[in-house]
């Protein structure tokens, strides 16, 4: 069941990233489910090395919006160069 909840909760955080994210992100839904996940897991990096998670605890649902947004950033950096 970790596993379903983690592609829905990331579906969730992807969709409302790019909802705000302005621009046009051409993704399907599994590339949205992946931005997601990596955002929520950036999201636990950041904010455990800022100090604002402790050790094993989990990003909450702003920071992995946060995180999904600094990752598509860093993802129209990338594809906005070829």
């Amino acid at each position: 069941m970790g596993i379903i909840s983690m592609i829905i909760v990331g579906l969730i955080v992807g969709l409302l990233a790019r909802a705000i994210m302005p621009g046009d992100q051409k993704m399907g839904i599994i590339m949205t489910i992946i931005l997601g996940i990596v955002g929520a897991v950036v999201a636990g990096y950041l904010g455990g090395a800022l100090g604002l998670y402790a050790p094993g605890e989990g990003a909450g649902w702003i920071g992995s919006i946060i995180g999904a947004i600094i990752v598509l950033f860093v993802y129209g950096l990338i594809t906005k160069k070829r």
